[in-house]
């Protein structure tokens, strides 16, 4: 296999990366990102290329004709990129990359990094959605996510190849660029005065080993992928020790900008989740993928607090430039 990653800048990029230097059935492994890899890499080939750069990134992947695309180059706003970039880079860089995987004309399979956040949280929307769900987003993130999620399926189609759609809960862990890791670090966090929906996370380590197994079993369509277990936020910020901020109606627009000015920015996507929740089914990832999570969301959500934001990730926070931290939503 000849192994194109996106987003191998991130840290959910150089992960998978590492795990994929370490399998002998992968014959080449090249990436291309905004920055290069967090760790050393052996095998690896690293192309330095802004996303929106659209013949650059055709033109560095369809030279190295890759036979699996592991597209993570989905960028969630504040992580490593400010929202309007972040939302630019994932449709162009989408749409970049899989044109020139089906233009070199070897690719044999497609494995695309989503989030839950496709189904939104409208009304009527199931409370625990499973592959079967129409997705149905209610933020721009959700948006975007669905946006690249098309644009992988019609390119894959277009080559007649699988395209392995994985639906990732909310990752966050050690380092990791997460706004939501971010926000609920914070001393004092924000919650909803009457309680709020429950949600979901996962692990970093076990988002990276389901991108790796699709890599290999290639089902073809959406796998959701979830940490076990739910929190709500008021439990989410008792188990990391910080103190619950009872916040309602206008009073989020006041969390945000206090949010921000501590490093944390409050993206809506963020807001949904605390005030509404965000859950999937994962049932079917054992069968679909040959793997389960092994971090539960309250083991996950328990240990933000010990796990220190770096100095970098403070300052894509602040400013909305990029980072040095986690996965092109890597």
């Amino acid at each position: 296999m000849r192994v194109v990653v996106t987003g191998m800048g991130g840290e959910l990029g150089t992960r998978v990366a590492l795990l994929l230097e370490a399998d002998e059935r992968v014959s080449a492994i090249m990436g291309v990102d905004l920055e290069p890899p967090r760790r050393h890499l052996r095998r690896a080939e690293y192309h330095r290329v802004d996303p929106r750069n659209r013949e650059r990134s055709i033109e560095v992947i369809a030279d190295f004709a890759p036979t699996v695309l592991v597209h993570l180059g989905i960028y969630e706003p504040y992580a490593r990129s400010g929202p309007r970039s972040a939302t630019n880079r994932t449709a162009v860089g989408t749409i970049a990359a899989l044109d020139a995987c089906v233009d070199a004309g070897t690719l044999e399979a497609v494995v695309v990094r989503s989030g839950i956040e496709v189904y939104g949280r409208g009304r009527g929307t199931p409370v625990r959605p499973d592959e079967s769900d129409a997705p149905d987003p209610t933020s721009a993130f959700g948006e975007s996510l669905l946006h690249a999620e098309r644009v992988a399926r019609d390119g894959a189609a277009r080559a007649g190849v699988p395209a392995t759609v994985l639906r990732l809960a909310p990752v966050v862990g050690p380092h990791f660029p997460s706004p939501l890791g971010r926000v609920l670090r914070l001393p004092a966090v924000p919650v909803p005065l009457l309680g709020g929906g429950r949600f979901c996370v996962l692990h970093q380590e076990d988002a990276a080993d389901a991108i790796v197994a699709a890599v290999h079993r290639r089902p073809d369509g959406p796998v959701n992928v979830v940490g076990g277990g739910a929190v709500s936020a008021l439990e989410a910020v008792r188990l990391g020790g910080g103190v619950p901020l009872p916040t309602w109606g206008p009073g989020w627009r006041l969390a945000a900008v206090a949010t921000e000015v501590a490093g944390a920015p409050l993206p809506e996507h963020v807001v949904e989740l605390l005030t509404k929740g965000r859950l999937a089914d994962g049932d079917r990832v054992g069968d679909l993928l040959g793997m389960e999570p092994k971090h539960t969301t309250p083991e996950v959500v328990a240990h933000l607090h010990e796990w220190a934001t770096t100095h970098s990730g403070r300052k894509d926070a602040q400013s909305g430039t990029t980072g040095a931290g986690g996965g092109a939503l890597t």
